[in-house]
């Protein structure tokens, strides 16, 4: 069973004798945003959110991802939100990395621990406080759901990292495998957030190319990562953004696992016009 653990950020400031130089890198098909960036400076904050403060990891920008937002949110003690999210046509998934948040809606509340994952779908009054007496950190990457006539939403889904037998690829003996919270043929889903694992020496054996966006956090591990034409090391607490058709592979470097949390947009036709047009 692979050993499980999550990287998560804890702000701070870099001293003055250190160098600037890092492996920081904005293309237009590509970026890397190392765990060093995520430093005090760079953190925001949300409306209606107490004792709480966030990174952004993507959001929609010409140029940038073009179909999803990602932060990483650090609640306190006490804090969270009655009102967490502000846009009814939001879907979000949260994926918690440390501590323990409770969310609610309806008559159910959950407590999520590391590895802890939820699915919430559009128009859901939902509600995540931490009652703890740990920081929580963790996950929400935020999509507008695309409606199809006919199909309902989805359902709320929580599950865990734990709870969910990777799903191993095919002629790889198990060296990559992939964790599926969803069923990937429900086709009311419109994005899936999954954990890839790939064992020491394990590799993506080709520039995979295809029409899905992908945010990419390293949970655990490190590797070198192919992004278009360029060879980039990775690891934990590291963000990547691939744009779609960006070409990407990946070698797995030891001495323990690789895993990433990622993001890609799934199960719809694409548009045939250009985006903010009729």
């Amino acid at each position: 069973m692979t050993e499980r653990s999550y990287f998560s950020p804890v702000g701070g400031l870099p001293g003055q004798t250190h160098l600037l130089t890092d492996r920081a890198t904005v293309t237009d098909a590509y970026a890397v945003i190392p765990k060093g960036c995520l430093r005090d400076i760079v953190t925001s904050y949300l409306p209606f959110w107490e004792g709480t403060r966030l990174w952004v990891l993507a959001r929609p920008l010409s140029g940038f991802a073009e179909t999803f937002s990602q932060y990483v949110m650090e609640v306190a003690p006490g804090g969270g939100s009655e009102r967490p999210e502000n846009d009814p046509q939001a879907e979000g998934v949260l994926f918690v990395m440390d501590g323990e948040v409770t969310l609610s809606f309806g008559d159910a509340t959950h407590l999520l621990g590391p590895g802890g994952y939820a699915y919430l779908p559009p128009g859901l009054d939902w509600r995540l406080n931490n009652q703890s007496t740990s920081t929580a950190r963790f996950h929400w990457i935020r999509k507008a759901y695309q409606k199809v006539e006919g199909l309902a939403a989805p359902d709320p889904v929580i599950s865990s990292d734990a709870q969910i037998r990777p799903d191993p690829m095919p002629d790889t003996n198990g060296g990559w495998a992939t964790t599926r919270f969803v069923d990937p043929s429900d086709l009311r889903h419109d994005m899936h957030v999954t954990v890839v694992t790939l064992q020491p020496g394990a590799v993506i054996p080709f520039p995979e190319t295809h029409v899905m966006e992908h945010g990419l956090y390293v949970l655990q591990g490190k590797a070198v990562y192919r992004l278009n034409q360029d060879w980039v090391e990775v690891e934990a607490g590291d963000f990547m953004w691939l744009r779609a058709f960006c070409p990407q592979a990946c070698y797995a470097g030891g001495p323990g696992p690789f895993r990433y949390l990622l993001y890609k947009d799934v199960n719809r036709h694409m548009p045939l016009r250009p985006f903010g047009t009729g």
